[in-house]
Parts: structure tokens; C-alpha cells; sequence
């Protein structure tokens, strides 16, 4: 069994990988490059993520991977050893913010062991390690820049893809690494991976909640991150997005934080028309410090009025993006009262959120 397929304290090691990037907030898509003899294998854990067929080589594989990217033309990309599970967020987002300024980013670890040269068996020389620096992944780069790199190395192969950059004479920024994002290679790896998951095991919690508006007349409304042209409205002290004011209470109960009106007090002078996006984030980021997150979110509209039909799939998107989650994740429902209550007579607009979150817990 191919390493980044074996399990894992019941959990596919790349399954383990993925869910890492797929929940981070400025991942917009994943591609795995995989061997096509383990299609099965693969497609037994994420069939919805998105795959190529890789080369013999390291260097071939990246290659399919930045071509099926290609006619999309990304601002960035990050390229990542499957069999490294545990890559924190912060390390991600550390090599994504040093490509504003770098075309290229790599996280390292010092070197903390003595180091020697040896020949036939005997000690040659001693290697200063203070100059040395342990190279991880994900490493990342401006996408154009690394195709280029990669243009110019031609059918050469190199043992990654930090080597094709210097090699093209891109600057490369040295990012924090992490000890604890090492590579799973010998037997030894897979029980000390063991063991770390046997000291922290994964809790899922989830949050609810729940907002109502009035609707006034106007010529747009929000709803779930989405302008609507209509002939009214819904009232409130920001823009009354009644749909993510529910999620964003929902996060907030994952999180354990309290609601919406606790952080942000209609009261407050400062909120008055503000975008409700901005609480969302706000949410969003309190859960990811308490060590959270997102798994997916369900919101339910209730009213009569407007249709939320024609605009369902543009709301999933928006929220999808918002959130940092794939769309399959974000479930928009709408339903009515039957004419009953202040919904039924179309006097003001419901909604109901409930949302998943992963958290790390120790046992």
C-alpha cells in the first residue's frame, strides 16, 4: 500500500492532508497528482477533489499539476508532500502572505544535530550547520513565475520544486517550518504519527442560530452576501442580511463566543449599514482561535417574499467563498409558513444557520 493511502489512526494519510488545505480560509482549490494505479484507492476517499495523472519523476508530477492549472491562470500556488498530515494553518497562511512580497516561499527547520561528511565509512570533514537549513512544504510561488521556472529546467528532474526556483534566479523568502510537520517515510514516522494522534483526538461540535428582519419598502436587499433588486427590503442597523446574521450567530455558538449582538451592539454607531460579511469574518476568526474549523454550514430563509430560488446558487457561492469551504459543503434551503405569521403575511424575513466545526481536544 502506497504511504500517503495507509492509514492512519483510522484515517487515510492523504485524506488527513487534504482536509488541512480544503479547510483552510485562502485555499481556493486543490488538485491531487496521483499514480494511476491508485485511482481506487484515492476515489475511495475524496472523489470530489479534483485529480491529475503524475509523471515518473517529482518534477513530472508538479508539471501535470501546474498544466491542469494552467487555463485558469492562478494568481499563487502551493505544492505539498501527501504525506505530511499534520501542516498547521499558520504555516500555510505564512507562505501565502510572503507572496506579496517574494515570487517564491519556502518553510525550513535550523538544523539542531551535529553534521559530518563521510567516505568508505569514516568521518571526512565536520559541516557547519548554522548555514544549513531542513526544507518542508508547502513550498509556494507566484504561479507564472514557477511555470516559467519550470520552461526553462526542460526535461531535467530536481528534488523539489524550491531548487527549480533558485535555478530560474527567483528570490526566495525562508519561511517558519514546523517540527511537528514531519514526513511520513520509515515505519518509525508512522508510530510517531500514531502516537501524536493518540495524545490529540478531533471532537466535532456544532452551532445554531436564528434572526429575523422586517421588510420595508426600497429598490435591493441583502440576503446570505447577495444583492437582490427588489421593490423592498429588510430593516436593520447594518444591511440586515438576515441569512448570514444566522450563520454568523451559529459560528459563533461553534466557538463557543456568545452571539452576534455581544460583538456587535446595534447601539453602536459604527456597525450602522455596515456589510455583514465583516461579522462573518469576525466569527469565522474567533472559531479558528479557539482551534476550530469549519466542516459546513445549512441555512434555512423563511418567508414569502422574495423568491429565493433564482438566486440560490449565487447565495451558495458567496457564502462557499465567505466561509472557505467547498460549495458541495454550503446548503441554502428556503421554505414558507403556509400564510402564517409575520413570515406569511409577508411582513419580514426568518432564517435559520446550523453549522459543523472540527476541533482539536486533548483525551
Amino acid at each position: 500500500m502506497p504511504k500517503q493511502y495507509r492509514e492512519l489512526a483510522g484515517k487515510m494519510v492523504l485524506e488527513r492532508t487534504l482536509e488541512r488545505f480544503l479547510a483552510h480560509p485562502d485555499i481556493d482549490a486543490v488538485i491531487v497528482v496521483i499514480n494511476p494505479d491508485d485511482a481506487r484507492f484515492y476515489q475511495a476517499i475524496s472523489g470530489e477533489v479534483e485529480w491529475v495523472t503524475g509523471g515518473k519523476t517529482r518534477s513530472a508530477s508538479v508539471r501535470a499539476g501546474l498544466a491542469a492549472l494552467e487555463s485558469r491562470r492562478p494568481g499563487q500556488v502551493l505544492i505539498h508532500d501527501a504525506a505530511r498530515p499534520f501542516v498547521s494553518d499558520t504555516m500555510i497562511t505564512d507562505v501565502i502572505d510572503a507572496l506579496s512580497e517574494v515570487p517564491a516561499a519556502l518553510p525550513v527547520l535550523a538544523v539542531t544535530d551535529a553534521l559530518l561528511a563521510h567516505e568508505d565509512g569514516r568521518m571526512s570533514e565536520s559541516v557547519d550547520r548554522d548555514r544549513l537549513r531542513a526544507a518542508q512544504t508547502p513550498q509556494g510561488f507566484r504561479f507564472d513565475a514557477l511555470l516559467n521556472a519550470y520552461e526553462k529546467l526542460g526535461d531535467a528532474s530536481a528534488h523539489d520544486d524550491a531548487s527549480v526556483a533558485l535555478a530560474a534566479g527567483l528570490d526566495i523568502r525562508l519561511t517558519r517550518g514546523d517540527a511537528a510537520n514531519f514526513k511520513l517515510t520509515t515505519a518509525e514516522d508512522f508510530e510517531r504519527a500514531e502516537a501524536l494522534l493518540g495524545k490529540t483526538d478531533m471532537i466535532y461540535v456544532t452551532g445554531q442560530g436564528f434572526d429575523v428582519h422586517r421588510l420595508e419598502p426600497s429598490d435591493h436587499m441583502y440576503l446570505c452576501g447577495v444583492r437582490l433588486e427588489q421593490d423592498y427590503g429588510l430593516v436593520g442597523h447594518s444591511d440586515a442580511d438576515v441569512g448570514l446574521h444566522a450563520l454568523t450567530d451559529a459560528i459563533l455558538g461553534a466557538a463557543g463566543e456568545g452571539d452576534i449582538g455581544q460583538h456587535f451592539p446595534p447601539t453602536d454607531d459604527q456597525w450602522k449599514g455596515a456589510s455583514s460579511d465583516r461579522f462573518l469574518m469576525h466569527a469565522c476568526q474567533l472559531l479558528k482561535n479557539a482551534g476550530g474549523a469549519l466542516v459546513n454550514a445549512d441555512i434555512t430563509l423563511i418567508c414569502e417574499r422574495p423568491k429565493v430560488g433564482p438566486y440560490r446558487n449565487e447565495m451558495r457561492v458567496r457564502v462557499a467563498e465567505l466561509l472557505g469551504l467547498p460549495l458541495a459543503r454550503v446548503n441554502i434551503k428556503a421554505t414558507t409558513t403556509e400564510k402564517l405569521g409575520f413570515t406569511g403575511r409577508r411582513e419580514g424575513v426568518a432564517a435559520q444557520a446550523i453549522v459543523t466545526a472540527r476541533m482539536s481536544e486533548d483525551v
